[in-house]
């Protein structure tokens, strides 16, 4: 399974980004994919979930300007990012959980990241 991060870069506050995140290999079932952040020299942080059912979940830090979306079809997440603030600087994982066959428990896979910076 390989999981293919892009759209990062640098932007200005009060700018927008939009990042995708494709899931490609042996998938039979996808249950989440999300987002996930890490600042520097701070820990990894949840940003945005979306599960298979279309739930969605957010950091407060976030909420109200990013919005997560999925295309079941392509295996693919997306991550708009609206009004964005110097904090959101970091490096943006992807992260999807699924299961490679009907025989297999559902595990997490982590991309690569794709680092966004935000100018004030």
């Amino acid at each position: 399974v390989q999981l293919q991060a892009s759209g990062g870069g640098l932007a200005q506050a009060g700018g927008s980004l939009r990042l995708s995140c494709a899931a490609s290999g042996s998938i039979f079932s996808i249950n989440s994919m999300g987002w996930y952040r890490q600042a520097p020299g701070k820990q990894r942080e949840l940003v945005a979930t979306r599960t298979s059912d279309g739930g969605t979940n957010y950091a407060d830090s976030v909420e109200g300007r990013f919005t997560i979306s999925r295309d079941n079809a392509k295996n693919t997440v997306y991550l708009q990012i609206h009004n964005l603030k110097p904090e959101d600087t970091g490096v943006y994982y992807c992260t999807v959980s699924m299961q490679k066959t009907y025989r297999d428990t559902s595990i997490r896979y982590w991309g690569q990241g794709t680092l966004v910076t935000v100018s004030s």
